[in-house]
């Protein structure tokens, strides 16, 4: 046979001799670096091991406390799995100039109150395009959370002498309530600019008098203070509480009026921490469960492919739980665990995709190294198929959805974009290393030939595979060395042309 024959060829031939076995050629199992190969596996062992110890135990290094990926340390968790509470409000006038800016103005005027009370972890997002839903998990007392939020609505503070409005909440920066020493409890404003310039000038001229603070359209003020003295820096200071608890409902009050929309609580609901414990517990019960009996069907119908797969999805799982703890805008809810399972099915499903399609070339023909190439090529536009169209699906409903149905979304698109990953790359190498080790025993890959070929030894041609795969590897290296080359010889070029420029100036 002339060496110049293609793989194609070899096969052509051989099906036109079903009956005879195939002309003997050097087995490529014997020509195969097996040491190398080893050590590339128990290599990918260790990392393995390593990467499990990180996603899974806690551990000490001198006074620092270690937190693994697995737990609610590393990984932010959502309301339904820690506990909290959460609230919808609804705008009360849609018809407005820009509402939609002032709607967003809101949520983060809302986010940034929250932040500066503590609540860092608070989500605020938009629901539809009139409300908005607040949800801070991990709180103590829940039931605080909607006093320091109040009924979000307008203020304004009125001179009770003329009835001029002399600022609005468009004004207020902030107001806090603290104690103070000389005046007991006490609510300090801070105003922007534009509040500081009118504040000035009323509070100037109108020592003695009193200014009302008006919610809403409500005609009882919730304060009326006395204007002692002219305040021309921005920074006023409301006495006469009697507890901080109620300096710190007028403070709260006040804060509810600074908003772009007047707001309307709709729906609240405080969620115990328990049940998220039991939430979780019984969902990482429900994924080992899952993630053992995936691995055990793995092994069972593929063998040794499958156990390929089952260390690639260890891997997987590793490198999930990694994303899952170092991305910021991922938190964890119950749908979220729902995303995270669904990923794991996918990857599983490029899997047998794979071996599917491995186990057909096998049966028609082609030995196992010729199968592994073949397969992964062949299955790789039905995979990428399969996973871009979930890609879309996934940024559409974290672009267009909200709240649980975000989170969701967020961990189903991390967990196919590893799957690809791991499919692709990781699933091969793992492969192609269990076939170095051994490309002439069709059982321990759960590989059958055809009745056509059922004479044909598992690794007829591979010796032809691997003089092909080599020759690939010399034009890739050939072509390396000519770009190096090539853009060598362009600096050079550029640097005698700089050089004489500069030798003729």
């Amino acid at each position: 046979m002339d060496e110049k024959n293609s793989l194609t060829d070899i096969e052509q031939e051989v099906e036109l001799t079903p009956a005879k076995k195939a002309p003997v050629v050097a087995p490529a199992h014997k020509a195969i670096k097996k040491k190398s190969t080893i050590t590339k596996l128990v290599l990918i062992g260790v990392a393995m091991v390593i990467g499990m110890i990180f996603a899974f135990v806690p551990m000490r290094f001198g006074l620092t406390l270690y937190h693994p990926f697995l737990s609610k340390e590393a990984i932010s968790l959502g309301l339904d799995l820690q506990g909290g509470v959460y609230a919808v409000y609804q705008a009360t006038n849609t018809d407005t100039d820009n509402f939609d800016s002032k709607m967003e103005g809101t949520r983060s005027a809302l986010q940034t109150l929250l932040a500066n009370k503590g609540y860092t972890e608070a989500t605020i997002v938009r629901e539809g395009t009139d409300r908005i839903r607040v949800e801070v998990p991990d709180v103590n007392d829940p039931s605080g959370i909607l006093e320091i939020i109040g009924e979000p609505t307008s203020i304004k503070f009125v001179l009770d002498s003329t009835g001029e409005t002399v600022i609005t909440g468009d004004n207020v920066v902030d107001a806090t309530a603290y104690y103070d020493p000389s005046n007991g409890y006490v609510v300090r404003l801070q105003l922007d600019s534009a509040g500081r310039k009118k504040f000035g000038e009323a509070t100037s001229n109108n020592i003695g008098s009193t200014m009302s603070i008006y919610l809403g359209s409500s005609t009882t003020p919730i304060s009326s203070p006395t204007i002692n003295s002219a305040i021309t820096d921005g920074n006023a200071i409301i006495t006469g509480f009697s507890s901080r608890e109620e300096a710190e409902e007028r403070a709260n009050q006040i804060m509810s009026g600074t908003f772009d929309v007047a707001l309307e609580l709709r729906e609240s609901q405080t969620i115990s921490p328990t049940l998220g414990e039991d939430a979780m517990l019984y969902g990482l019960i429900a994924g080992i469960v899952g993630f053992v009996l995936v691995i055990a069907f793995l092994c069972a119908v593929y063998r040794l492919l499958g156990v390929a797969a089952s260390l690639a999805l260890i891997i997987y799982l590793i490198i999930y739980l990694f994303f899952l703890a170092v991305l910021p805008w991922v938190q964890l809810t119950l749908p979220g665990i729902a995303g995270i399972l669904l990923s794991i099915g996918m990857a599983v499903d490029a899997n047998i995709i794979i071996f599917e399609r491995i186990k057909d070339e096998y049966r028609g023909g082609k030995s196992i190294m010729a199968a592994y190439h073949a397969g992964f090529k062949k299955a790789l536009f039905a995979i990428l198929d399969s996973n871009v169209t979930t890609v879309i699906a996934c940024v559409l409903l974290i672009l267009l959805g909200t709240g649980s149905v975000s989170g969701f979304a967020i961990t189903l698109l991390v967990g196919v974009l590893i799957s690809l990953f791991t499919a692709l790359v990781v699933s091969r190498l793992l492969v192609k290393y269990f076939i170095n080790l051994n490309s002439y025993n069709a059982k321990l890959y759960n590989l059958k030939r055809s009745k056509q070929y059922e004479n044909l030894d598992a690794d007829a041609t591979d010796a032809v595979v691997m003089a092909m795969m080599q020759r690939e590897q010399d034009e890739k290296d050939q072509m390396k060395e000519e770009k190096l080359q090539n853009k060598e010889r362009n600096k050079a070029a550029r640097r005698s042309k700089k050089n004489e420029g500069g030798e003729t100036a």
